[in-house]
């Protein structure tokens, strides 16, 4: 670096971009990790296994999760206020925990991720969202 005639300092080219380069990062650093804290704090749900959940049902009861697993047993329904619903169990294969959700049902078999909160009374989740894997 070096003065101009007005006692402005001057960097080369080169400089400005080193520096612009250690601002990004210093920028990414500090934003970032916030950033991500914040999904993580609105999320909240925590991610479990159908054998986990029902060994630890009252642990779990009232919490929102993340559970995946297969789809067994699908039955379809109509309430009598004419609304769509549909009931599965999920399984990891050594336990299997009921799934109640509304609408149509869009995984008919196969692997799904369900997010919902857990009723420990009746041992099932009521879904606020289903994905197909």
């Amino acid at each position: 670096m070096r003065r101009t005639e007005h006692g402005c300092i001057f960097a080369p080219l080169g400089d400005l971009v080193t520096l612009g380069r250690i601002t990004s990062i210093w920028l990414a650093l500090l934003v970032l990790p916030a950033l991500c804290s914040i999904a993580t704090a609105q999320d909240g749900a925590v991610r479990t296994s159908p054998s986990e959940l029902l060994g630890n049902a009252g642990v779990f009861n009232g919490k929102t999760i993340t559970i995946s697993g297969t789809v067994v047993n699908l039955q379809e329904g109509v309430s009598k206020a004419g609304k769509g619903y549909y009931t599965f169990d999920l399984s990891d294969g050594a336990e299997a925990v009921h799934v109640f959700a509304t609408g149509k049902a869009r995984c008919k078999a196969g692997r799904a991720t369900v997010d919902g909160t857990f009723d420990g009374v009746r041992r099932q989740i009521i879904s606020s969202r289903v994905r197909c894997r």
